[in-house]
């Protein structure tokens, strides 16, 4: 195993409800191809991220209709039912062929983001006992609703972050949190949430807000905006 290698892990076998569409959303096209197209060549494109692991659902009929599935860097495995299943899935193959060291999981449906700030990721998440994933700091005022959808009142928002990805670890301490956070039963929303199921705490990392996850339907707009500024850049 090369010294800090990297590769990525990319759960791709979610459904995307909210989409409304006739596909999940990394199946969307964005820019006269796929969103999960745009992330995956974006993640390849960096200079420290050889090899990337895609984890499908095995019934899903659209990857291997894409040019990308043919890639010998792009390597498929099975999804699980959940996103921690699904990233599991990823880091076992990872390990079990000695691809890297660190695992770098990024979202399927996330393809505006930025290499300045996975540069910045890797330089701090190596420098930590831990790891450490992408943030952004909470600008607007945040108000916590009651059962009948009215302000119950107003969050402190100083030390409110919202979580990104990538999010960066050591692949064999990243299988362990999400190894002891699932058998906990623990909810495991992201990679960090697992650590902090056995109690450590990754490092948060700035991140660009222009990160988006494509969630609703408004957001392929925003994408597509995000991803023509930074061609024309």
């Amino acid at each position: 195993m090369r010294s800090k290698s990297i590769a990525a892990i990319v759960p791709a076998a979610g459904v995307g409800s909210r989409m409304k569409a006739d596909r999940p959303k990394q199946y969307l096209t964005l820019l006269d191809k796929t969103v999960l197209e745009h992330t995956l060549e974006k993640l390849l494109a960096h200079h420290l991220i050889a090899q990337v692991i895609v984890s499908v659902s095995v019934d899903d009929p659209y990857f291997s209709t894409l040019p990308i599935a043919s890639d010998p860097r792009v390597i498929r495995v099975a999804g699980g039912k959940e996103r921690a299943d699904s990233v599991l899935n990823g880091l076992n193959y990872l390990l079990d062929n000695h691809i890297a060291d660190w695992a770098l999981v990024h979202d399927a449906a996330r393809p505006c983001f930025d290499f300045s700030d996975i540069d910045r990721l890797i330089e701090q998440a190596f420098a930590d006992d831990v790891g450490a994933i992408l943030a952004s700091p909470v600008r607007d005022t945040m108000k916590r609703a009651n059962s009948a959808q009215h302000i119950d009142h107003t969050v402190e928002r100083a030390d409110l972050w919202h979580a990104l990805t990538p999010q960066l670890f050591r692949a064999e301490q990243l299988k362990q949190a999400l190894t002891a956070a699932m058998k906990g039963g623990a909810v495991v929303t992201d990679e960090a949430s697992a650590y902090e199921f056995i109690g450590l705490s990754p490092k948060l990392v700035w991140g660009k807000a222009s990160n988006i996850k494509i969630t609703q339907p408004e957001d392929l707009e925003l994408a597509e905006f995000y991803l023509s500024r930074n061609k024309e850049g």
